[in-house]
């Protein structure tokens, strides 16, 4: 089975691309969601989170409040570090359970890190979302309620654009409308599924 690595910047789009590859029946498996999910009360991964961070960082129903979370560490590099120790090896194991259940030509694998993190997780191809960043700020924005300073300071800490596009095996530009993003998704969908087949 085809492991297809989907990444980007953030407010690219990543999302709404994966959820077209999942309309088509493909399985995704989004690291952001299993994070949140070893990150709730209870887990493994809250009790570290907690401990290593303190309890300032919880909200008022005692979940970790992501948002302060996610400013405290892209303002501090190094706190950046402490959370990913904790939570990739995590992620990884977790993905990679989830992967050996399917049977299918290939899956999506959404990874928002996957070029920026020591612990680099197999992938056969990269598919990177792009959008100017311009675009991203806004999205971002709308999207989280952060302002552009708090984006600038993310986009900052991750991979440049170009970098990106360097690395990808495969691009999706996400600068028009759905209509343009369905037919990408499409094409590769098609390709794909030709290049498990012959792999298989």
């Amino acid at each position: 089975m085809l492991r297809i690595g989907l990444t980007g910047g953030i407010g690219s789009g990543k999302s709404t691309v994966a959820g077209l590859f999942a309309a088509r029946g493909v399985p995704v498996i989004d690291a952001d969601d299993i994070a949140r999910r070893l990150a709730a009360p209870g887990q493994p991964a809250y009790r570290e989170i907690v401990a290593q961070f303190g309890p300032a960082i919880l909200d008022p129903e005692r979940r970790i409040d992501r948002k302060l979370l996610r400013r405290r560490v892209f303002e501090q590099p190094a706190e950046r570090l402490r959370l990913e120790a904790i939570l990739h090896p995590q992620v990884r194991r977790a993905m990679e359970d989830e992967i050996a259940g399917l049977d299918t030509p290939y899956c999506i694998l959404v990874i928002p890190l996957l070029f920026e993190t020591a612990e680099r997780f197999p992938v056969d191809r990269v598919l990177v979302v792009d959008a100017d960043e311009a675009r991203q700020i806004e999205r971002a924005g709308r999207r989280d309620g952060a302002d552009a300073e708090e984006i600038i300071r993310i986009l900052a800490a991750q991979l440049p654009r170009a970098e990106r596009l360097r690395r990808a095996h495969d691009v999706v530009r996400n600068d028009a409308g759905l209509a343009e993003l369905e037919t990408e998704v499409e094409c590769l969908h098609r390709f794909y599924l030709q290049l498990a087949h012959h792999s298989g």
